[in-house]
This record gives structure tokens, sequence and C-alpha cells, in this order.
């Protein structure tokens, strides 16, 4: 049986944490576009057609926040969007900030976090 291909973006300012994950990524058969702003997210991702964009959330230029508000408005719930972000969601001010994610990760990525996360998108 064949498998459909899973194409996930990495949106991340820090480029040894973009490649990181992208190679994992890699390793365990998705197709990876690793990206190192907002900006050339939104040049690449039509090209790309990810069905999951993970994105940091603290990157300068264009934000991950800033970036979640544009792949919505453009792809609406057409792409998953991971927030993969070093801060929790203790406060409701936080948890308010996040709800145009459809999930988020805390940094480190724990790969089997994201991997029981991937084949339900892919689904």
């Amino acid at each position: 049986m064949e498998t459909e291909e899973v194409r996930v973006m990495v949106v991340d300012d820090m480029i040894d944490s973009a490649e990181t994950l992208a190679t994992l990524l890699e390793l365990n058969g998705y197709t990876v576009r690793a990206v190192t702003s907002g900006e050339e997210a939104l040049r690449v991702v039509g090209d790309f057609a990810p069905l999951c964009v993970l994105i940091d959330i603290q990157m300068p230029g264009l934000s991950g926040h800033e970036l979640t508000r544009e792949l919505r408005l453009r792809y609406g719930d057409d792409i998953v969007l991971v927030a993969v972000t070093g801060t929790g969601l203790a406060d409701d001010r936080l948890s308010n900030d996040f709800a145009q994610f459809d999930h988020y990760l805390r940094k480190p990525v724990e790969l089997d976090l994201l991997q029981k996360l991937l084949p339900v998108i892919g689904k």
C-alpha cells in the first residue's frame, strides 16, 4: 500500500533549529521545506502546498502570530498550523494569542510528540 506524501514546512529564524527539525522529519519520511522567516514562508507556501506548517513564534520581521493570521486569511483551515514555542500557555492572555493555531509544541520539539501529531494531520 502506497502512503500519501505529507508536506511539512518548518519556519524558524534560527537556521540550525529549522534545518535540524527538517532533517529529522525527512528521515521519518516527510517532504519538508525549511524557511527562516515569515516573509519567506509567505513567498513559498503556495508553490510548496504544505499540509502542515510548524511556526516559531518569536521571529524578527513577520512574527509567528502575524504569519499565522496571514496564512488563515489566505488558506483558512486548509493548512494545519502548529506553534513551536518556548512559551507556556498557563494564563488566558497567552492562550488567546494562540487561538489561531491548531496545535502547539514547546521547544525543544520532542520528535515523538510531533510524530504522533503528523499521522493524524495526514489523514
